[in-house]
């Protein structure tokens, strides 16, 4: 069960650190330290250490720091939430770009950072996101109300919420037959990242299979975008 936010503010919050780069890692995990609002309770440089030390903790931590850069992108909170449901999740470093916000944002992230943000901005995310609250910077949000106002669309209408224009390189891509793998190459993106994108595409399209997303994204008039 959740604690209250009563409780939540009679004690430190526990925060866990999975960032990939071991400069930026230290970094945080000193910060934290040094901000009696915190108890640092681990640190991991991949989702399989972060995985392995999440499951000898007592508690889940109240908000797990999630390096935007790790090579499994957004799938990383969908497992973290899957095994820890009670865990606030922030992203750190995020580009302000529309595919990466809603990326994340759609993966179940309680919290987005953007990569101009303030070690100090930072740690008033973490605290806001163990409050069940949000900070975002002025663009993230902006992309979260527009994502908003789309699916508001969606419910009145036939079609599904419109592709990013990194799913509509990716739907064209996928109308020439490449594997995850290519598009990976073709985009230099990581493979779980394209795997992450041509889900959200699928569901968006309404379609099981990736052969049947171009024909459908064509006839929504999506491929005529730039």
């Amino acid at each position: 069960m959740r604690e209250s936010e009563e409780q939540l503010l009679r004690r430190d919050l526990d925060v866990f650190v999975l960032v990939a780069v071991r400069l930026y890692r230290d970094g945080i995990a000193d910060a934290l330290r040094r901000d009696d609002r915190f108890r640092l309770v681990g640190t991991a440089a991949s989702l399989e250490d972060a995985e392995q030390s999440l499951r000898h903790l007592v508690r889940a931590p109240d908000v797990t720091l999630v390096d935007v850069e790790l090579p499994e992108g957004a799938a990383v909170a969908r497992v973290l939430r899957a095994g820890w449901p009670s865990a606030g999740i922030v992203v750190l470093a995020v580009r302000e770009a529309v595919e990466d916000i809603l990326s994340w944002a759609e993966a179940g992230v309680s919290g987005i950072v953007s990569r101009e943000a303030t070690l100090a901005e930072l740690l008033d995310a973490v605290e806001a996101a163990a409050r069940a609250e949000v900070i975002t910077s002025p663009a993230v949000t902006a992309v979260l109300l527009r994502r908003v106002a789309s699916l508001a669309g969606t419910r009145s209408g036939g079609e599904g919420p419109a592709l990013t224009r990194r799913e509509r390189q990716i739907v064209r891509l996928l109308a020439r037959g490449l594997s995850n793998k290519e598009i990976a190459s073709e985009l230099r993106l990581e493979v779980p990242t394209v795997k992450n994108h041509v889900h959200n595409i699928l569901e968006k399209l309404r379609v099981a299979h990736r052969a049947d997303a171009a024909p459908a994204a064509l006839a929504r008039g999506e491929l005529d975008r730039i």
